[in-house]
């Protein structure tokens, strides 16, 4: 990730680029898995981000090895194609996996892969396999994640690192650690156009502390979205929370030390506690943080609230504010373009950001460093969620959140 400026002229076009964003800029993407008929669901956010290729900015590889990698999960998202190693220049698909036969199949089709294994549990042992694309019902994330790391493979998850247990993030956290192994969680907002921008702007100093943050995650879900054992079904909105707290954390690299939560009692039928199996009332539940600079930051997730959807996110801070577009005492901005993409890998969902996730976990194993997404900054945003949810359930009181840092 390079924060070299380009010359006025240059950053005068990216700044103007970001100057009239619109529903992309504010994060208004599609998102996430959207219920449908159980013959044709149908799936928000994967649709396909249409991009020209920048004729300045030409992908350049960083080696030329191939990394063999194991794909696991294609439920109702199919995530674990979605996100292109199949098309990578230096990936290898050679193994891939889900419970049910014929999603194996399918999945083994469309990524051209010509060996299965019946679970995740299977696959691991495979020697010849370097990492895994972790694409499972979210809770079973900590324990898939643990038994690749047991078998030495990096591990590529989607969200959240955890589900609502404190005890499973500290495991995951040393588990990560002993290993030595790279860990990234794949959210999806960190590649989002505007949250780019905002994180490369506030690595040259543009926004100087930010005083205040917020991000939001709204998701409609009148009928639950079938899922793996119904894990959907009544989730508590801040079980789910990277999405909208990604927009301090991924920003700055920075975590919410404390929290006070309020939810409010939905009047969606699986959203009644006694209705499913988390015992959980929630529909909507909004967070107030302090963060790790001394600020504050607002975090909102709804399931419940008609009206338009998606993840968006707006910063202020003490030098300049990001409100769909750059407001500030900086005059030359750094280059603010999200990185570029081999010719064979589409930007893809969620606001063009499948590509550039799987792109980086890749990159930052052949380079042997930190990805983006580490396992202090994937801990620091679900855990978040999981303390923030507590305090809702306690009528807001304020909490400590534990923190992770590498």
């Amino acid at each position: 990730m390079s924060n070299k400026p380009f010359n006025q002229s240059s950053s005068r076009r990216r700044f103007l680029k970001l100057t009239g964003l619109g529903a992309v800029g504010l994060g208004l993407q599609q998102f996430g898995c959207k219920e449908g008929s159980k013959s044709a669901p149908t799936i928000q956010g994967l649709e396909n981000v249409s991009e020209k290729p920048d004729s300045s900015r030409v992908w350049v590889p960083v080696s030329d090895r191939k990394i063999r990698v194991g794909l696991v999960g294609y439920g109702v998202c199919k995530f674990s194609a979605a996100f292109g190693f199949q098309n990578h220049p230096n990936v290898e698909v050679v193994a891939v996996s889900d419970l049910i036969p014929e999603r194996c199949a399918e999945l083994a089709k469309v990524t051209r892969c010509k060996k299965t294994y019946p679970s995740l549990e299977e696959l691991v042992k495979d020697k010849t396999i370097e990492a895994v694309m972790i694409s499972t019902d979210a809770p079973s994330h900590y324990k898939h994640c643990l038994e690749a790391l047991k078998y030495g493979k990096h591990v590529a998850v989607n969200v959240p690192a955890v589900f609502g247990s404190l005890e499973d993030a500290d495991k995951l956290y040393e588990a990560v650690k002993k290993s030595g192994l790279k860990y990234m969680m794949f959210e999806t907002s960190a590649f989002h156009e505007d949250l780019y921008a905002m994180r490369q702007i506030y690595n040259s100093g543009g926004l100087g502390k930010l005083v205040y943050s917020e991000g939001e995650y709204y998701h409609y879900m009148a009928t639950p979205i079938d899922s793996f054992k119904g894990w959907r079904i009544g989730l508590p909105p801040q079980y789910y929370p990277t999405h909208s707290n990604a927009y301090y954390v991924c920003v700055t690299d920075g975590s919410f030390t404390d929290v006070s939560c309020l939810g409010l009692p939905s009047i969606v039928d699986h959203l009644k506690k006694e209705n499913n199996q988390y015992k959980n009332s929630f529909g909507t539940e909004i967070a107030q943080f302090r963060t790790s600079e001394g600020g504050m930051s607002r975090m909102a997730v709804s399931w419940d609230t008609p009206g338009d959807g998606g993840e968006r996110g707006r910063i202020r801070g003490q030098k300049g504010s990001f409100y769909g577009k750059y407001q500030g005492l900086e005059k030359v901005l750094p280059d603010l373009s999200r990185p570029s993409l081999p010719s064979s890998i589409e930007a893809g969902g969620h606001g063009g950001s499948h590509g550039r996730l799987m792109d980086e976990f890749v990159t930052a194993i052949l380079q042997d460093r930190k990805p983006l997404v580490d396992i202090a900054k994937a801990l620091n945003m679900t855990v978040a969620g999981i303390v923030a949810h507590q305090s809702a359930l306690k009528g807001g009181e304020w909490m400590k959140i534990p923190q992770y840092k590498i």
